[in-house]
């Protein structure tokens, strides 16, 4: 088990004027993370992921629960942690800003006591995957954003960790560079087995990288499954486009899906359809029992939107 909490509470006091009151920001956690999963951790500003994430890592004391992470308790066992943990922040550093990249590999390498040997095939490894080699010489307050965040996800990688923690590592970037960094991460889980927690904003990343949703609100889990399941806890629907031959007026459907509109005087229409009651097939079909189909396509639920819902339905 990588990660393993039980009743996982942190409070606060905070000042009011002349008086204090506790603010919870973790409720109650229980978080249950196998070897080898890419969870994504999610959930509005002030929701209580940071503060998990300092604990998982040893930076903050629980107020009550228990927490485990890597088989080591975070905090008496800080330094031995932070040999198994790696850690992404999009907007912070661990690289050394005026030193080229390079050296501040070398540098993380001494810090881990990895050998001349494992150091040196593991940036080579790095550095070819995330093809860095262009600006090992480069200090890094001269790197790009995203040549920036590519060397970070290095560094954090360099000593091969159980676990990353990815806290917005792709904020600010452009499309290719996202691309390049998801898929970098897909391929060191494939190929090293790591574990991946992944908080962000960026709906893209939770999609294409992780197979599981844990979406938190005021510190309580409010779900945790896939994101297939998370859509239908708000009803969210599938969208099947559907292009004709001839104008139709009128399309005969089977239980469970729903009109939402058509365009060109009944050329192009859109259903939306529950994927747990009628398969995309069987809409097809009884599509093409009215009419002819030229051409389709099929939207999947927008994950924003579906968040957006769930947080709306609790307030």
């Amino acid at each position: 088990m990588i990660i393993e909490t039980s009743g996982l509470r942190r409070t606060f006091r905070v000042r009011e004027g002349l008086t204090r009151r506790t603010v919870v920001a973790v409720d109650d956690l229980s978080l249950r993370v196998e070897g080898g999963e890419a969870v994504g951790y999610i959930g509005a500003n002030g929701a209580g992921k940071s503060t998990t994430i300092k604990m998982l890592t040893g930076i903050l004391v629980p107020t009550a629960g228990t927490v485990r992470t890597c088989g080591l308790d975070p905090v008496p066992d800080r330094r031995r942690l932070a040999r198994q943990v790696g850690v992404v922040f999009g907007q912070r550093s661990q690289l050394w800003w005026d030193l080229p990249t390079g050296e501040s590999f070398d540098l993380l390498a001494a810090i881990h006591h990895l050998s001349p040997a494992d150091a040196a095939a593991r940036r080579a490894e790095l550095v070819e995957r995330l093809e860095l080699g262009e600006f090992l010489g480069t200090p890094v307050r001269q790197l790009s954003l995203g040549q920036r965040m590519r060397a970070e996800v290095a560094a954090a990688l360099l000593h091969r960790p159980r676990l990353v923690i990815l806290d917005e590592p792709t904020i600010g970037l452009d499309v290719l560079s996202k691309q390049r960094l998801r898929e970098f991460l897909v391929g060191e889980r494939r190929d090293h087995g790591t574990t991946l927690l992944l908080t962000t904003h960026d709906m893209g990343d939770v999609e294409r990288l992780c197979d599981r949703v844990v979406l938190v609100d005021r510190g309580r889990t409010v779900h945790d499954g896939d994101l297939a399941a998370l859509s239908r806890t708000v009803g969210a629907q599938r969208v099947l486009t559907v292009d004709l031959a001839e104008p139709a007026p009128s399309l005969d459907l089977p239980d469970g899906a729903t009109h939402l509109g058509e365009e060109g005087h009944g050329l192009r229409h859109r259903i939306g359809f529950d994927a747990e009651r009628v398969t995309a097939a069987a809409l097809l079909a009884a599509v093409s029992a009215t009419a002819e189909v030229l051409d389709l396509s099929i939207e999947e639920p927008d994950v924003e939107d579906v968040v957006r819902r769930v947080y709306a339905s609790r307030r």
